[in-house]
């Protein structure tokens, strides 16, 4: 009787979540229009205001996680100890100040419209150079030759790109050989939480207003499955942050 009831729940808050999730898809019909007839992009010129506004906020609030995950990079210096580092979806540079002193950088990005923040960024965390800001997506970084950079990041990246599989195999190619990927993604839920239950209900709206974002990926089984030689991971609670971006995975991949 219990494993009925149980199940019966299940189904009830399953329905109750994808009919929510209509009416928000419904909601948003006048952004998948804009979307369609490419008025969306008008959102892609205002959203770097955004996020570097938002960058604050958010690296004060993971300050520590940030520090901690950045804190070794130097292990993954080339044998002249140098470290050239390139980072996918740079967004305003809100890393910089975690790498370490010398560092070489490579900024890149799809939105053109960073830029400007980025820059600002740059001027305050001089302690690096900075080689190169490129326009380019995660999936085509053809751009940047094969095993040339010691570390790939990607940090809130992995939530909007279009194909994440391909994003890990090009970090894979640019890497050379026992460099690292090191990553930091807020990921969905567990499927028995209150939270699993909004990121699905809310994700229409969500996508639109987060300039693609999806909360619903399990990004660690992409991570898992990318063909890595080890990969360091932990599921973490970021702390003080709103409750649909609440898990998070951080951690590095070694080619």
């Amino acid at each position: 009787m219990g494993g009925f009831t149980g199940k019966m729940t299940y189904l009830m808050r399953n329905f109750l979540m994808n009919f929510c999730k209509l009416i928000c898809l419904a909601i948003t019909l006048p952004l998948q229009l804009m979307e369609f007839w490419g008025l969306y992009g008008l959102y892609k010129r205002l959203f770097p205001l955004l996020a570097y506004n938002i960058t604050f906020s958010y690296n004060d609030k993971m300050h520590e996680n940030k520090r901690n995950l950045f804190r070794d990079l130097c292990k993954f210096c080339n044998t002249d100890g140098t470290l050239r580092l390139l980072e996918i979806g740079c967004g305003s540079g809100a890393n910089f100040k975690y790498y370490p002193y010398g560092c070489t950088v490579i900024c890149t990005d799809p939105n053109p419209h960073f830029e400007k923040y980025l820059q600002m960024s740059m001027t305050a965390s001089n302690h690096l150079t900075y080689e190169s800001f490129v326009v380019a997506s995660g999936e085509d970084l053809m751009a940047v030759q094969d095993e040339s950079v010691d570390v790939v990041v990607c940090t809130l990246v992995l939530c909007s790109v279009n194909n994440v599989p391909q994003v890990l195999e090009e970090a894979r190619r640019i890497l050379r050989k026992g460099g690292a990927l090191y990553f930091l993604e807020h990921v969905e839920s567990d499927p028995s939480s209150w939270i699993y239950f909004f990121q699905h209900m809310l994700q229409p709206m969500w996508y639109y207003l987060g300039d693609g974002c999806m909360v619903t990926r399990a990004t660690w089984r992409d991570l898992e499955a990318a063909g890595f030689s080890e990969i360091q991971l932990r599921h973490i609670e970021a702390p003080r942050v709103t409750f649909m971006i609440k898990p998070h995975i951080l951690g590095y991949a070694i080619k």
